[in-house]
């Protein structure tokens, strides 16, 4: 359900308002064109938020899963995209430190690739392997840390840097061809 938001009467457009809407946009065209362009105009619509499999197909349970009362064949991802898989976790669900998830539902870099695991993307093998481009990334960059977790729990990191780390994992991966 998306909320909506209630204004007052005194706020709504009225044609005094557009009258300051117009000003604005007055000193918007007298702004340099770097300065406008703040983001791309992806669609004059507006853009939907997605989830963070988009993109990817669901797993599906099969006639001999439902017989056998067994969860579905995962879905084949590679490294590289079991890594941005979990980056569009943690940028959905939110990112924590210190714990696997808290009670608001958000999760550590470890807790998102269980979580992209359990959603049915990839294998016990392939968290592996993705963990492993994670930690080369890492003693790439001059910390020598002894798993990823450390990088995730360290004072000084930020969600930002944990997307960086995933991003730069996923390259690297996509580069190797895995």
């Amino acid at each position: 359900m998306t909320p909506t938001l209630l204004l007052p009467d005194s706020l709504s457009l009225t044609p005094e308002g557009s009258a300051l809407v117009a000003e604005i946009q007055a000193y918007l065209a007298t702004l340099p064109i770097q300065a406008r362009a703040v983001v791309p105009l992806i669609c004059n619509f507006g853009s939907t938020v997605q989830r963070w499999n988009a993109g990817f197909p669901q797993p599906r349970l099969s006639v001999l899963d439902r017989l056998a009362h067994r969860p579905a064949r995962p879905v084949t991802v590679t490294v590289a995209d079991h890594l941005r898989l979990t980056s569009r976790y943690l940028a959905e669900l939110g990112w924590t430190q210190g714990r696997l998830w808290d009670s608001a539902g958000r999760v550590c870099l470890l807790g998102a690739q269980a979580a992209v695991l359990l959603n049915g993307y990839g294998t016990p093998y392939t968290v592996s392997r993705a963990r492993n481009q994670v930690m080369e990334v890492l003693h790439a960059a001059g910390r020598p840390v002894v798993s990823p977790d450390v990088f995730n729990d360290a004072p000084g990191t930020r969600q930002a840097d944990v997307h960086r780390l995933l991003d730069r994992a996923s390259a690297r991966a996509l580069s190797l061809g895995i």
